[in-house]
């Protein structure tokens, strides 16, 4: 029998697999919470120690990749922390009012302004604002398949053990 605290974990890990795919929305912290709600309310038995600390150590990951992996790529192309700081605000903001399409053209077009203005290299900017742009959709490709593996890894350690 499932009972609703293995019914809203188990939203919660879906949810962060849509998170994933949605700017936003913190899917490694809704993987967190599905985790932790589960193991709250199965009076930590039900899913032992080691799965439930494997399982938490690739949200941390997760959360880690949805928060940092844009900037990594960033500053891997060879942009600035303050581009990358610029372009993160300006990225954001451009989402709210256009969408997903803003956040691209957001980060794609502050990093290669700022690095132009910084450096005055076409080349340099264009690959920096590549590296910026591919980071940002890697890092929601990788948040995907963390979160899929997250709630696979779940329902097999909780209805299969």
């Amino acid at each position: 029998m499932v009972d609703a605290v293995t019914v809203l974990a188990i939203a919660l890990l879906v949810g962060a697999i849509v998170g994933a795919a949605v700017p936003m929305v913190p899917s490694g912290l809704l993987s967190l919470a599905g985790l932790g709600l589960y193991w709250w309310g199965s009076g930590f038995a039900n899913l032992g120690v080691l799965t439930f600390a494997v399982l938490v150590s690739i949200a941390v990951v997760t959360a880690l990749v949805e928060f940092f992996g844009g900037s990594m790529a960033a500053k891997a192309g060879g942009a600035s922390w303050g581009t990358t700081a610029v372009a993160a605000v300006v990225g954001l903001v451009l989402m709210v009012v256009t969408g997903p399409l803003g956040l691209v053209a957001g980060l794609f077009g502050t990093v290669f302004a700022l690095e132009f203005v910084r450096k005055g290299e076409l080349e340099g900017s264009t690959r920096s604002a590549v590296y910026t742009t591919v980071g940002v959709f890697a890092s929601t490709a990788v948040q995907v398949l963390l979160t899929a593996s997250i709630l696979f890894g779940f329902l097999v350690a909780v209805f299969l053990f």
